[in-house]
């Protein structure tokens, strides 16, 4: 497995997905070796050096005590991890939607805990274990980073992320949802969230069936009249976004707080639940 880079950077920053190629070497994708730090260094683009959100310290030991804790099962790690990184970095959407970030996050930062995470088990034809491409730099809902903050700020119910927690043990759920657009109404995404709770979709099966339902019925019922939403405050996450110089660092063994949003009206997530409960009675599961 390969180490963490010699040369951190002290700033995350951005790094183009053509910049970033180079690096994606055969032995770094096989999880046998990484890099030093210092070449990737000479190919990014600082960020504004006045805003503590961009400092690496504490997304850096944020992953090593994921690696730490879940080292008997990576998968869980993702659960952990999601609402810690979005509670960390304070991002706005805009921001996170600029995959150069994600890039250097994945590659400058963490190059060791995406190998760690995602390296593939050996398989049955004797194919070398292999970090898919995509895991370093690739589509917001397959790139290790971005498809954990994603999940977090689309699952969190205001501040409340502990539906994220719910969200992030299903990896059929969040492949499933953050691909499709359906899921930034908060309702439905908190919706879905119930769902399994109560154990009505449980499979990988069960979910694909019930978010290609909830899908199609979306393009004939809106959502939004059916279960109402409140419009959100963009002070509040500027707000939110200004304090991460003087927050401390986000709690271990409990999850910390995300942007005092106001939450999910309660009716709209019930009706929502119990809709897509009756919903998935008459989707079509593969095998059932």
């Amino acid at each position: 497995m390969i180490e963490k880079p010699h040369h951190l950077p002290r700033q995350l920053a951005l790094l183009s997905a053509t910049a970033a190629d180079p690096f994606l070497t055969e032995d770094l994708l096989k999880g046998v070796l990484g890099h030093g730090g210092v070449d990737l260094a000479k190919v990014v683009e600082p960020l504004p050096e006045d805003d503590a959100r961009w400092e690496v310290e504490p997304v850096r030991e944020l992953v090593e005590d994921a690696m730490h804790e879940f080292r008997e099962d990576r998968t869980k790690a993702d659960a952990w991890l999601a609402p810690r990184l979005h509670a960390t970095l304070r991002l706005t959407r805009r921001e996170a939607a600029d995959r150069r970030l994600w890039n250097h996050l994945a590659l400058a930062v963490a190059p060791d805990y995406v190998a760690w995470r995602h390296l593939s088990a050996p398989a049955s034809d004797r194919r070398e274990p292999r970090i898919s491409r995509v895991r370093f730099s690739g589509a917001p809902d397959r790139q290790c980073f971005s498809r954990l903050w994603w999940a977090a700020e689309m699952f969190r119910n205001g501040k409340d992320y502990s539906p994220v927690v719910t969200a992030c043990a299903n990896q059929d759920l969040i492949h499933s949802a953050l691909k499709r657009a359906l899921i930034d109404h908060r309702p439905t995404a908190l919706a879905l969230v119930r769902v399994l709770e109560r154990g009505v979709a449980s499979t990988g099966r069960d979910i694909e069936g019930l978010m290609t339902a909830v899908n199609a019925a979306g393009a004939t019922l809106v959502y939004d009249v059916l279960a109402p939403d409140e419009p959100r405050d963009p002070e509040v996450l500027r707000q939110w976004a200004v304090e991460a110089e003087s927050a401390p660092p986000v709690p271990r063994h409990s999850l910390p707080d995300g942007p005092d949003e106001e939450p999910v009206p309660e009716e709209s997530v019930a009706a929502l639940t119990d809709y897509f409960a009756d919903l998935f009675e008459t989707a079509p599961v593969r095998g059932r």
